[in-house]
């Protein structure tokens, strides 16, 4: 499988005994298959996963018109509802794409954010 955005083999990254995912050998993002990224998002030091470089990260998100690694339909940019500063790339069918740095922005929500989102339900 081939990166969205730089076009980069992925390799696999192991987190626990059962959780695989992939990560870009270039860029360093990161692809989540369905439910993985929410399933790790509360997981206890998962954020180990994103090992790539924040700010080369932030120059990536710039680029949103990519294929699903996996079908290669056009995936949609979609705005974090939580932390709406975070836009990352999805597949309905088969999962979605951070840019390095995000997935740990992902998981490190702030109790502003938290008291935002509150109020806004």
């Amino acid at each position: 499988m081939d990166c969205p955005k730089c076009n980069a083999p992925m390799a696999e990254a192991t987190y626990g005994r059962n959780m695989t995912i992939d990560r870009c050998t270039g860029c360093q993002g990161i692809w989540f298959d369905l439910g993985e990224a929410e399933q790790l998002k509360d997981k206890w030091m998962s954020e180990f996963l994103d090992t790539g470089n924040a700010k080369a990260g932030k120059a990536n998100n710039a680029i949103t018109d990519c294929a699903c690694p996996r079908c290669g339909k056009t995936m949609e940019h979609i705005k974090d509802a939580d932390q709406p500063h975070i836009g990352y790339e999805a597949c309905a069918e088969h999962g979605m794409y951070f840019d390095a740095g995000e997935f740990t922005d992902f998981k490190q929500e702030t109790l502003f954010e938290k008291m935002t989102a509150f109020l806004h339900r």
